[in-house]
């Protein structure tokens, strides 16, 4: 008999979720490079590009599993991060992670500022 397979949790289509829930337009920046399974974040950091009249615009790096910290180190080595917030944008990261013995994930969300970059 065979197992059914778990489907991978699609971060950004949760993340792209969420934010539009929240009152953002909202972009899929991350190019999928043809023939060789490799992704191209926007800038070297950003999957996702927000944006609100009142609240100005946002790029989000889209992790799971307790990848953030790891993001966040990809994004402090990323030269095009600091002209990005010195430009006026914001940058966030979304960690979903899987909650304890339950089948909904939650979202873990970082932003990274001037001072913390």
């Amino acid at each position: 008999m065979k197992t059914k397979k778990a489907k991978p949790f699609a971060a950004n289509n949760a993340s792209v979720k969420m934010l539009e829930a929240d009152g953002w337009t909202v972009g899929v920046v991350e190019q999928r490079i043809p023939h060789c399974f490799i992704t191209r974040d926007l800038y070297g950091f950003a999957d996702l590009i927000a944006c609100s009249p009142t609240r100005g615009i946002m790029a989000v790096q889209v992790t799971g599993g307790g990848n953030g910290p790891a993001r966040i180190a990809k994004i402090r080595q990323e030269a095009r991060a600091g002209i990005w917030l010195a430009s006026g944008g914001r940058i966030v990261v979304h960690d979903w992670r899987k909650r304890a013995g339950r089948k909904e994930r939650e979202c873990v969300v970082v932003e990274v500022t001037k001072e913390n970059l």
